[in-house]
């Protein structure tokens, strides 16, 4: 593959992108993802981990079963869609989060 070869569909990161990072010291998926984003767009790595992988074991020459796919991170607390998606303009986080499902508690007493 040339070194132009886009890797990271979602946020456009190609082959020379990653290596440059593998050359700046990284040497696992989340460093690629802190390094240039690789990872964090709307698929979330389901398209490029294994690429990815493939990248880090043979520029590295280390066994690709040695290279740990990325670190999967669950939202802390369900949001409504309404929530993210809604008429009502606002920038405040804490609108987004006063939207959130409601916990136990509040349904039990509610």
């Amino acid at each position: 593959m040339d070194a132009s070869t886009i890797v990271c569909k979602c946020e456009e990161i190609n082959i020379a992108e990653i290596e440059l990072a593998i050359k700046s010291g990284a040497n696992t998926f989340d460093d690629i993802k802190r390094l240039t984003r690789c990872g964090m767009g709307p698929c979330q790595a389901k398209i490029c981990t294994n690429l990815v992988r493939q990248i880090i074991s043979e520029s590295l020459e280390v066994p690709l079963s040695e290279i740990r796919p990325p670190r999967l991170r669950m939202p802390l607390k369900p949001t409504r869609i309404s929530a993210l998606v809604g008429n009502e303009v606002s920038s405040s986080v804490i609108s987004v989060f006063s939207e959130s499902a409601p916990q136990e508690d509040d349904e039990n007493h509610g």
